[in-house]
């Protein structure tokens, strides 16, 4: 049985600076929506593209989804250090998006750090409406991580595998701030994928 993890109203502090930067499959669509107090949607996509942000894929496994469970895969940028005693990450994910669910039940989960060559896999699992993960996993290559049993992406530049020990809303996101457990760096040799003005991009 999953334990529920209570959210925590986001107060005023470095935590709550890292929202702007949402995963690609999350921004919302393309109408201009005006805020009683600051910018429009438009104008806040439009100023945090200019941000370079490196690009992770997110993992878990649902073992409820099935008779073996199901593999979940997000696309973030949101993703970012937070401490090193204790070594903690935290990553960004859309409020009630089946991440956010799953995240919410299960504590552990997964980063692989995606390589300048991995832009299909970033963009595979960015796409919006898909009904299951399942078939995405299938032809890439990957290991189950053994301290979350969630898939680590061959090829990535690094791995990490994740406790989460708080969740903070945030807006219309949710920030998930774990303990990593474990890594490895299976990739030595590649540069990173980034995401920039609305677009993925190669260093160099």
């Amino acid at each position: 049985m999953f334990t529920r993890f209570p959210a925590e109203t986001a107060t005023a502090g470095p935590a709550t600076q890292a929202t702007p930067v949402v995963a690609p499959a999350s921004v919302p669509g393309d109408a201009s929506i005006p805020h009683s107090v600051g910018v429009s949607d438009d104008e806040f996509r439009a100023a945090l593209s200019r941000l370079a942000a490196g690009v992770v894929l997110i993992t878990a496994h649902d073992p409820d989804d099935g008779p073996r469970g199901e593999d979940v895969g997000m696309t973030a940028t949101a993703f970012l250090s937070v401490s090193l005693d204790p070594p903690l990450v935290m990553v960004s994910v859309r409020n009630d998006s089946r991440m956010d669910d799953l995240l919410e039940l299960q504590p552990l989960w997964a980063v692989s750090v995606l390589s300048g060559h991995q832009r299909q896999i970033a963009g595979r699992f960015a796409m919006k409406g898909r009904i299951s993960d399942r078939l995405l996993f299938e032809d890439i290559p990957h290991v189950r991580g053994e301290a979350s049993g969630a898939p680590l992406i061959g090829g990535a530049l690094a791995t990490l595998e994740c406790r989460t020990e708080q969740r903070v809303v945030a807006g219309d996101h949710t920030l998930v701030i774990a303990r990593v457990l474990a890594t490895t760096i299976p990739n030595d040799d590649d540069g990173p994928l980034t995401y920039f003005r609305g677009k993925y991009r190669q260093l160099g």
